[in-house]
């Protein structure tokens, strides 16, 4: 199987991508699809239909493809019940869509679990049986492998991390849930508690007035900035208090973490071990590891890709 070739698609809010993977190679890439020019999943899935068909004619060993879909997704049934942020996109037939169009075997799943996925048979997480992977980004993505296997849950739901609330009187979040963790920790949320930080400040730094992406949040603590430090920190404290959830509920070998929020490194990693440390029985947490995911951006093309062929492999 490791030199199988299979085609992985990544669909975003923005930009669905698609490349034909061997491994977590990715071999040969077509050009994207911006879906915000799309008005309909039909015509989205035409759009799509012939890059694969192209990816096809260049590479006509390909033998599976799998997509991955911000939302919703039932694995079982094949199909989108919805997407986050992308609208009309309800009880889509997405799987046999697929295989209509490209005259393939195909596999759909959620795309946070198609990054874990790929970092549990391909990255940080190989040879493990229980891990929790997340992505930190624009939102809190994740996927959970328990026994071995993907969990899916009844309606292939399970995973939401994002939507574990930290705080019950917290901030509403978009299904009605209160203080859901990805409502504090994401790109937007560290950059809007810069700016509330520096606003009640009666002495803004020069420092946080120029702190406007999580980049230059992270270059301005690593400067020694005290403002972007701290915010560091209490980010790490917000996650570490989902986490600890996660870990009672799970008992998981590692949590792997990867994500833009993800590459400030140690700023995060490093306290939210010494959060975790203190609020897990010591010999469980000795067992536990906190990782950094190993595949780029380029792990949900890698992780649907690989399904779909184990999907194959399994039929």
């Amino acid at each position: 199987m490791t030199h199988e070739l299979s085609i992985g698609v990544d669909m975003g809010g923005t930009t669905l991508k698609a490349a034909v993977v061997c491994g977590t190679e990715i071999v040969q890439r077509c050009d994207p699809v911006n879906t915000y020019e799309c008005n309909t999943p039909q015509e989205l899935t035409a759009r799509l239909g012939g890059r694969l068909r192209e990816l096809r004619e260049q590479y006509p060993s390909v033998s599976a493809v799998g997509m991955g879909l911000p939302g919703f997704v039932n694995h079982a049934r094949g199909i989108v019940d919805s997407l986050t942020n992308v609208p009309g996109w309800y009880d889509v037939p997405i799987r046999r869509i697929l295989e209509e169009e490209s005259g393939l075997p195909a596999s759909v799943e959620n795309d946070a679990n198609c990054m874990a996925y790929a970092e549990w048979k391909l990255g940080a997480a190989q040879g493990m049986s229980d891990v929790v992977c997340l992505t930190l980004g624009t939102g809190v993505g994740a996927g959970i492998v328990a026994n071995g296997q993907l969990l899916r849950g009844h309606l292939g739901a399970a995973g939401e991390i994002g939507q574990v609330s930290i705080d019950y009187r917290g901030r509403v979040g978009h299904y009605g849930n209160r203080g859901a963790v990805e409502d504090y920790v994401g790109n937007n949320e560290l950059m809007r508690e810069a700016k509330m930080f520096d606003a009640a400040s009666s002495t803004p730094s020069a420092e946080s007035a120029e702190m406007e992406t999580p980049i230059h949040l992270e270059n301005a603590a690593r400067a020694g900035c005290p403002v972007a430090q701290a915010l560091w920190n209490d980010a790490a404290r917000k996650l570490a208090t989902c986490l600890l959830n996660c870990y009672y509920i799970l008992n998981p070998q590692a949590f792997v973490i990867g994500g833009g929020i993800s590459k400030a490194g140690e700023l995060l990693f490093a306290p939210l071990r010494r959060y975790l440390q203190t609020q897990i029985y010591p010999k469980h947490f000795a067992e536990l590891q906190i990782l950094p995911a190993e595949l780029s951006s380029d792990a949900g093309i890698v992780g649907a890709a690989r399904l779909a062929l184990d999907d194959l492999q399994q039929a």
